[in-house]
């Protein structure tokens, strides 16, 4: 979807993903996509968690709150890094202006890697007095495994 700017996808993910959330307990009171920065933004023409997130929100009924929080560090991608260096990476990449105060927020991602950045965003969340932290993606990751290196003759 992000890659091949295929915005179509957005709804069918929203979909997978809604069904997959109908056995949980409690909704959340809003969702978050994950924030791009503008940079990046204006890169790619749109931030592919908050496509999704516009029909997640409406199927579930959950306010989308797209501009409380912010990615005010451009950062390289993190697809490029090793996983130990994801962290450090994205420390201090977002800012949020909204009171959670007792709140149940709904990250939402396309897709969670070494969930630096979920757990970053979570951290600024707190901050501003999210009670509770949802992390909502479309695809996970396997983590990297330790390679070895095969000599062929």
């Amino acid at each position: 979807m992000k890659y091949q700017n295929n915005l179509a996808i957005a709804p069918i993910l929203a979909n997978l993903l809604f069904a997959r959330l109908q056995t949980i307990a409690a909704k959340p009171d809003i969702i978050v996509p994950m924030p791009l920065h503008p940079i990046r933004l204006c890169e790619r023409g749109f931030n592919q968690a908050m496509e999704i997130g516009r029909y997640l929100a409406q199927q579930m009924k959950i306010p989308l709150l797209p501009d409380c929080c912010s990615r005010i560090k451009h950062t390289p991608p993190q697809t490029g890094l090793p996983w130990k260096a994801r962290q450090k990476n994205i420390r201090k990449a977002f800012d949020c202006t909204i009171d959670l105060s007792g709140k149940h927020v709904a990250v939402l991602d396309d897709v969670m890697t070494s969930g630096a950045s979920l757990n970053e965003l979570a951290a600024v969340l707190r901050q501003q007095g999210a009670a509770e932290i949802s992390n909502w993606v479309i695809a996970r990751t396997l983590p990297e495994l330790h390679q070895t290196t095969v000599h062929t003759v």
